[in-house]
C-alpha cells in the first residue's frame, strides 16, 4: 500500500530530474540540445527508472532478471542522492543569492546553472561509488562485556555475531568469501547469525552449492547457531517494499533445508544448552514470525525452565523488547535488523526509532549488542555505515 502511495512521488521526482539535467546538459554544449540526444537520454533514463518494476515482473530468474535487478539496486541509490544533492544545492544556492554573497545576474546565468549542475552530477557520483566500494568492505568491531555468572566452558566465550546477510541480488559468494575469512580470523567458540540471512527470495541466491561450500568454511568450536529475521520469507519485494498483503507468511522451507544441510543449528522460539555450559536461546521475529499462528512466544516463556545459574545468550533480530528480555534473565542479547541506517542521512535518523539502534546498550544487567549486519537491503550501497561482524568476548566471574 505504501509502494502504491508513493509511486505519484516517484514519476514526479523523475519528471522532474529528466527536466532539469536536460536543461543543463543544454547549458553546457548545445549538441545536447538536439533532438536525436533528447530522444535517446528520456528512453534510456526511462528505463532505468523502470527497472524496478521491469525487474520485478521478469518472470523468470535467470541471468538476465539478476541484471536487470543489479541495475535497480544501484539506481535507487542514484536516485536518493540525486534528490538529496538537488535540494541542497538549491537551497544553498538561493541562500547565497540572498545573502548577497552572489550578484543577481550570476544567479540566473547559465553559467552558474551549469556549475551547480555539474557539483550536483559529481557529489552524486562519489557518494555512489564510495557506497558500493564501502559495501564491500567488511569490518570487524570488537566488544568485550563481563558476565556475573561461572561457566563450565571456561573464564570467557568468544563469540562472532552475523546479521542481515541478505544473500540474493545484491549479495553472493564474493562478499560471503570476504565475510568468512574475517570470520575464521576470530578463533571464535560459537558463531551466531541474528537474523535475515536471505533477502526475501531463496531463487535470487546466484549460486546455492558455492554459498553452502563458502558458509560451511566458517570454524568455531562449538557451531553455528541462527534465528529467522523479517526477510527469511518468500516474499514479492520491489523498492525496499513487500508485496502479498496481510495474509500469513511462513518461512520457506527451502530456506530451512538450505540452513539445515550445512548443519547450522536453526532456532525458532527455542533453547538449547550448549556443552552442559551456557543456553542460546533463539526468538522467532516480531514482525514476520514464518509459522502458522502468527505468533511468537514471550522470551519469559522461553526462559522459566532453564538454569538461570548458567550463561542465557538471547538472538533476536529485531532490537525490542529489551527490558522484558533483562527481566527474562538474559545475560546478552544479539540482533541485528537497523543496519545502522545503512545510507546517509539514514545512520542519523534511525536512532530516533531504536532504544539501540546499533553498537552496545546496557540494560540492567544485560548486555546488548546490535550489529550494522554484513549485506544489503535496497540500494547496493553503504555510507557511513559499516558492513561488519562482531566478535563478542564475553568474560564469566571466576
Amino acid at each position: 500500500m505504501i509502494a502504491i502511495l508513493l509511486l505519484p512521488l516517484y514519476i514526479i521526482f523523475n519528471y522532474y530530474i529528466i527536466r532539469r539535467s536536460l536543461k543543463w546538459l543544454k547549458s553546457c554544449h548545445e549538441f545536447f540540445g538536439k533532438k536525436g540526444f533528447i530522444y535517446t537520454y528520456i528512453v534510456v533514463y526511462v528505463l532505468l527508472a523502470a527497472s524496478p518494476l521491469i525487474g520485478f515482473l521478469w518472470p523468470t530468474d535467470n541471468v538476465l532478471k539478476r541484471g536487470i535487478m543489479h541495475v535497480a539496486n544501484y539506481w535507487f541509490a542514484i536516485c536518493i542522492y540525486m534528490l538529496l544533492f538537488v535540494v541542497v544545492a538549491d537551497i544553498l544556492v538561493k541562500i547565497l543569492w540572498k545573502c548577497k554573497v552572489i550578484s543577481s545576474d550570476l544567479y540566473h546565468s547559465k553559467k552558474a546553472f551549469s556549475i551547480t549542475g555539474g557539483v550536483v552530477l559529481a557529489a552524486t557520483a562519489a557518494m555512489c561509488i564510495y557506497g558500493v566500494i564501502n559495501a564491500r568492505v567488511v569490518q570487524v568491531n570488537n566488544y568485550e562485556v563481563d558476565v556475573e555468572k561461572t561457566c563450565e566452558a571456561g573464564d570467557e566465550l568468544n563469540v562472532v555475531l552475523l546479521a542481515d546477510l541478505h544473500i540474493g541480488y545484491n549479495v553472493g559468494c564474493a562478499q560471503m568469501e570476504r565475510m568468512v575469512e574475517k570470520v575464521n580470523a576470530q578463533d571464535a567458540d560459537i558463531i551466531v547469525i541474528a537474523g535475515d540471512m536471505f533477502d526475501n527470495s531463496y531463487e535470487s541466491l546466484d549460486d546455492p552449492k558455492r554459498l553452502k561450500e563458502i558458509l560451511m568454511s566458517m570454524k568455531c568450536k562449538y557451531g553455528v547457531y541462527c534465528v529467522y529475521g523479517n526477510h527469511d520469507i518468500e516474499e514479492p519485494i520491489i523498492g525496499g517494499f513487500t508485496f502479498g498483503g496481510k495474509k500469513n507468511k511462513l518461512n520457506d522451507e527451502r530456506m530451512t533445508a538450505f540452513i539445515e544441510s550445512m548443519d547450522f543449528k536453526l532456532l525458532r522460539d527455542e533453547s538449547t544448552l550448549v556443552d552442559d555450559a551456557f543456553y542460546i536461546v533463539g526468538r522467532r521475529d516480531k514482525e514476520r514470525p514464518g509459522n502458522p499462528k502468527e505468533e511468537r512466544l514471550d522470551i519469559a516463556e522461553l526462559t522459566k525452565d532453564l538454569d538461570q545459574s548458567k550463561p542465557i545468550i538471547v538472538l533476536d533480530h529485531e532490537p525490542r523488547e529489551l527490558q522484558e528480555t533483562a527481566d527474562a534473565g538474559a545475560d546478552l542479547d544479539l540482533c541485528g535488523h537497523t543496519h545502522d541506517g545503512q545510507i546517509f542521512p539514514g545512520n542519523l535518523f534511525i536512532k530516533l526509532f531504536w532504544e539501540n539502534a546499533c553498537g552496545y546498550l546496557k540494560k540492567d544487567e544485560m548486555h546488548n549488542i546490535v550489529t550494522s549486519g554484513v549485506g544489503l537491503y535496497g540500494p547496493d550501497v553503504r555510507t557511513f555505515t559499516d558492513s561488519e561482524i562482531c566478535n563478542v568476548k564475553v568474560n564469566f566471574a571466576d
